[in-house]
Order: structure tokens, then sequence, then C-alpha cells
């Protein structure tokens, strides 16, 4: 059974920040994105079997990014943390309100958001889309 995670992306105002902010890091290895998290994920079988991360950004969640491995580690202070592995490609997904919240949390399947361009609201521009959605209209 497939499984996703939900995590806040704090700072961040848009899709477009987010990709700005991944473009000015560098990465190991160039088609790698790793997303560092304090605690690891003890579903990681169910989440890599077609699983992905998935953004809230200004209570919405936007985007996500297909997990491809889930590494834990210790720091160099000794403290132990998980490296979540992403796909580099960031997918717009349908814009849902969702809380804030602390840590990351599994989304289903079922419950996950459909990709933009499965809703069949990719032409859609962003500024629209989101006034449409506040209204309950898309």
């Amino acid at each position: 059974m497939t499984l996703h995670l939900l995590k806040l992306c704090v700072g961040v105002e848009s899709i477009a920040d987010l990709e700005a902010r991944r473009a000015g890091r560098r990465r190991k290895p160039p088609d790698h994105h790793v997303h560092v998290t304090r605690m690891a994920p003890r579903r990681a079988n169910e989440l890599l079997d077609g699983g992905s991360l998935y953004w809230v950004i200004r209570g919405r969640i936007a985007a996500r990014q297909a997990l491809r491995a889930i590494e834990p580690f210790v720091d160099h202070e000794g403290v132990g943390r998980c490296r979540l592995l992403l796909d580099p490609v960031l997918v717009p997904v349908l814009p849902r309100p969702f809380r804030a919240f602390q840590g990351w949390r599994y989304l289903a399947d079922a419950d996950r958001p459909p990709d933009l361009q499965e809703a069949g609201k990719l032409e859609m521009p962003t500024e629209l889309r989101l006034a449409l959605a506040a209204l309950g209209l898309v």
C-alpha cells in the first residue's frame, strides 16, 4: 500500500519560491534533492512504494516530490537524523487547505490531492487558482 508524507515548507511563499531556493543549493548527486528530518519514518517500505513528500506552503498542500530513498544517519553531534532523498522534479498539486503541524504527517494514497495536470488545471494562473480554491470553486 502506497503512503505519502506531508511536511510544512516554512518561510516559503509559493512553489516558485521553493524552486528558487532549491536552485540555489548544491546537490550531491545533482539528480537528488535531500531534505533532512529529525525522525525517521517507521513506515519506510510503504513510503518507498511510489510515495511522495507533499509540501504544505502557506496553509495549503501545494506540491509534491517523489521519494527515492530514506537514509537514517547520525550527525556530527551524535544526534539521529534522516535524509529523505527526493526526485528533483517539483509537481504542483490541486491546492488543499491544511492546518499547521510540527514535524511530518503520513498521508494515505486515497487522501492525496491530484496533480494539477491530472486535474486539468495546470494552465490556470496560480493566483486565480488559489482565489477560486478559497471560494470552493475548484
